[in-house]
């Protein structure tokens, strides 16, 4: 399969944003994204717009504030995909295909029940949860993240292990917990995490490195397949090298940012699998 074979749909509705950046993303590393409304999907747009998740390779939703994040941030629009389409996205993840999800994006699929998905595809009640930041203030600004998922993670299986990236975050409610100590359990057994909050040094660090209180300086995390992956720092906004914080220092304005490693690991996945 060819990289422009690659059909990714990028899931917006009101409130959602960084959708373009992420469809830029996309479309940099060869692949062929469209926007998608959830309308779309639900069959409640005219025929000719209409979409089935079966067109796309990979869905990724992106940040913002879906539907003005009203009751917990994401709640609206994970509650809306799981009554309309939950059948068709478990088994579109069991088919092997991808769904990624950017901070809100994270937020709706921890809520979905995608993730961390121990003991079914989707379970039926959220078994974590991202809250307000420690801080209690929104935080906005450059993060250091260690690559720590397991060969698994479709997102990111080119990132060497233990690499430091540099990606920025913006969100409010980006604090990672769970339901029960048993839960983490099975997650650090499947090797799910994906990123961690590190300092400078590349150690574990509480505030600032840490930016809102995560457990075990969680900043991202893949299901036990490795085909579903959430995390709240955003690639998207540092897939150019000129992105990051310290550009003018390194004067590689036109190399690839930390970002694009993802966009380039999910794509490079999905052609050698179909």
């Amino acid at each position: 399969m060819k990289a422009e074979e690659v059909y990714v749909g990028i899931l917006r509705m009101e409130g959602t944003n960084c959708e373009q950046e992420m469809y830029e993303s996309f479309k940099r590393v060869g692949a062929s994204p469209e926007m998608v409304h959830i309308k779309q999907l639900e069959g409640r747009a005219p025929s000719e717009e209409r979409r089935t998740l079966e067109d796309y390779h990979i869905i990724m939703i992106p940040g913002g504030f879906s539907a003005g994040d009203y009751i917990r941030a994401g709640a609206i629009f994970a509650a809306r995909m799981k009554a309309s389409l939950g059948k068709d996205l478990k088994r579109f993840v069991e088919d092997g295909r991808l769904i990624g999800g950017v901070c809100n994006g994270f937020q709706i699929l921890v809520e979905l029940g995608l993730l961390p998905g121990i003991g079914e595809t989707i379970t039926e009640r959220p078994q974590a949860a991202l809250i307000t930041n420690d801080s209690g203030v929104f935080e906005c600004r450059p993060t250091l993240v260690k690559h720590t998922a397991g060969p698994k993670s479709a997102f990111t299986h080119l990132i060497p292990q233990d690499k430091v990236l540099q990606i920025p975050v913006a969100h409010a409610e980006g604090k990672f917990v769970v339901e029960s100590d048993s839960i983490l359990d099975e997650m650090l057994q499947n090797e799910q995490i994906a990123f961690r909050y590190v300092n400078r040094d590349g150690d574990y660090a509480g505030y600032p490195w840490n930016p809102n209180g995560s457990i075990l300086n969680i900043a991202g995390i893949t299901n036990p397949t490795g085909n579903v992956f959430g995390m709240m720092p955003h690639p998207e906004r540092v897939f150019f090298r000129y992105n990051h914080a310290t550009w003018p220092r390194e004067g590689l304005p036109q190399e690839e940012g930390d970002g694009a490693a993802i966009f380039l690991s999910a794509v490079e996945y999905i052609r050698k699998k179909f």
